[in-house]
């Protein structure tokens, strides 16, 4: 016998097998070619599923103690050093994932953060949650978009990304384990926490943001930019209760949903620019119809406990536009994500189990610069916006008030008829049939509806009678990109003012933002000579 090695292997083992230590030993054994008696200890670093044919299977990469016990599993812990007396102080607009870490990675950096949240804090936002749902009611600073946390909070916390170019994805779930997240977010290949649990997450890591010395203001709404003598420099920003907080740089981390503060920026001449983004629908599903396409079982048979709820993704192009599933989540719910009281806007979320009987997922179109020019004459740069609302409204006015929502069965939707009736939805606040195209640009809704018909020959099921469609689903992404200098981060024409996240048009999601605010933070620190 040897010395202690240890190993990592990939291994593939059937869905009765996937749970039983017994079965990694053996395949372990099997791949390494030693004999079973030598491996001593299995530890789990990456699982996923292969259920591109029947029978599903589990990929499993294990890692092997060879003669000997596997080194101590360090499990991530909080530590950040305490903010120093006369450290120099970066204010954070936003207190989403760009805005936390970019604090943390402040506080790493020796610098004090001091974070700007127009919201309320996670456990007082929950409640202003509940006149949307019941009511219709939308409490304009606080709801599924605005608040801390930032709209991912109570929209599902999907954590997968393939923005691995950016930075350490590792170190975001690391930060996410060491704040309440679950472990598994560190081996599953689509790693999910669940709005249920993300708030205590969110709450924590303020909690290290104050016990190390920086900063968090809520109710702190952002109305005005505080600029040197020639407007060339940020020197902070001003709230509208008049408080002044100043600071050696402005990150600007607002999402995607923050649009005052893009006509903010517009008013005092800081330049911004157009981007691509998404426009489409919400469309759902019973979860057992997803489960069996997928996992290729029976519809009626019970999905193997080990098998989480299905989930899928499609994408085709129609007349040189993308048609894709958004933001799909298995097992959840669509709810309404509106931030101001004549809109209606759809989101999707699930909570940790993902054990709701539906399935849903954005069905967005591409929309490039160009599609908004019958909004340019008017709007401008903010046109992409102006596109966003005007279909919002349109929603709002076809659902008859409050935030219900218009819908259409997809199989009506592809043949242009109204439905007389709508399938169970999850959409607590109610829907009410409508002809979706009529209320969508013309080139959006016959895209998308060529994108259903392909998406119906590839996913059984997907196009029958139980598919429904929910409008709108508009805020896949700011349709307006704050520039920067590739190098510095900083906006081109404004000193000390760091664009960041998704809602200045360089991240699309919990993850890329996250990062997208550490680059920040590390990019104030090298100006600050840190």
């Amino acid at each position: 016998m040897g010395e202690r090695t240890v190993e990592v292997v990939d291994v593939i083992l059937s869905v009765e097998r996937a749970e039983d230590p017994a079965a990694w030993t053996a395949a372990a054994a099997r791949k390494l070619r030693v004999k079973r008696e030598r491996i001593t200890e299995v530890r789990l670093r990456k699982k996923s599923i292969d259920a591109r044919k029947h029978p599903v299977k589990l990929q499993l990469r294990l890692e092997v103690g060879l003669d000997g016990k596997l080194p101590a599993q360090i499990l991530p812990t909080v530590s950040y050093p305490a903010v120093s007396d006369g450290a120099k102080r970066v204010v954070i607009v936003g207190c989403g994932p760009a805005g936390m870490f970019a604090a943390l990675r402040c506080l790493e950096q020796g610098l004090k953060p001091v974070i700007l949240e127009r919201g309320k804090d996670v456990s007082a936002r929950r409640f202003d949650l509940a006149p949307i749902m019941r009511h219709g009611t939308v409490i304009e600073d606080s709801n599924y978009c605005f608040g801390e946390g930032g709209a991912g909070t109570f929209s599902d916390g999907k954590l997968y990304t393939r923005a691995t170019k950016r930075g350490p994805v590792r170190d975001v779930y690391e930060t996410l384990v060491a704040h309440g997240a679950p472990l598994e977010i560190l081996t599953d290949a689509h790693p999910h926490v669940g709005s249920n649990l993300l708030p205590n997450v969110v709450k924590a890591m303020r909690e290290s943001i104050l016990s190390a010395g920086g900063e968090v203001e809520f109710g702190a709404k952002v109305v005005g930019f505080l600029m040197d003598g020639e407007g060339k420099k940020v020197r902070g920003v001003r709230v509208a209760d008049g408080r002044e907080f100043c600071g050696e740089a402005v990150i600007l981390a607002t999402g995607h949903s923050a649009r005052d503060i893009y006509r903010l920026l517009e008013r005092d001449g800081i330049l911004l620019e157009q981007k691509a983004f998404a426009v489409g629908v919400r469309i759902e599903h019973p979860q057992p119809l997803i489960d069996s396409v997928q996992y290729h079982y029976q519809r009626g048979e019970e999905r193997p406990r080990v098998l989480p709820a299905a989930r899928y993704r499609l994408a085709t192009t129609v007349k040189g536009r993308s048609v894709h599933s958004f933001c799909m989540c298995p097992g959840g719910f669509v709810v309404p994500c509106a931030t101001e009281n004549d809109e209606v806007v759809v989101n999707g979320m699930s909570l940790s189990r993902r054990d709701s009987p539906f399935a849903n997922s954005g069905l967005v179109v591409g929309v490039e610069p160009e599609d908004t020019a019958p909004w340019v004459a008017e709007h401008g740069v903010l046109a992409g916006i102006a596109l966003q609302r005007e279909i919002e409204c349109g929603a709002k006015e076809a659902g008859g008030g409050g935030q219900v929502a218009p819908g259409q069965r997809v199989t009506d939707f592809i043949k242009g008829k109204i439905s007389g009736d709508l399938p169970e939805t999850s959409y607590f606040p109610g829907l009410r049939s409508a002809p979706l195209a009529e209320l969508l640009p013309e080139g959006l809704a016959s895209r998308l509806s060529e994108g259903l018909r392909r998406f119906g020959r590839s996913l059984r099921g997907y196009t029958g009678q139980e598919g429904l469609m929910l409008g709108f689903e508009t805020r896949t992404s700011s349709p307006v990109r704050v520039p920067r200098e590739p190098e510095t981060l900083q906006h081109p024409e404004v000193e000390g003012l760091y664009p960041c996240g998704e809602g200045a048009g360089y991240a699309g999601g919990i993850v890329s933002a996250a990062m997208d605010g550490r680059l920040c933070a590390e990019a104030v620190a090298a100006r600050a000579g840190k």
